[in-house]
């Protein structure tokens, strides 16, 4: 199983998703759409807050790599 895809295909989910409800809250007007601020720059820092308080998100290590 390649991780590299993995994780750059959540990288993308993340930002468009942030985007998509941004967007969704600047055209109705609720601003609880806001909230899509927190997967757009969990997005783009490449950085998950749900990895750290869940810690499935850990990749396993490669023995080849050490």
């Amino acid at each position: 199983m390649d991780y590299n895809k993995i994780r750059k295909f959540c990288r993308v989910f993340r930002i468009a998703l942030g985007l998509a409800l941004i967007l969704t809250g600047l055209i109705t007007g609720i601003v609880w759409f806001y909230l899509g601020v927190i997967p757009l720059i969990a997005g783009l820092t490449n950085f998950c807050p749900l990895c750290i308080i869940s810690k499935k998100c850990d990749l396993p290590q490669d023995s080849e790599s050490k």
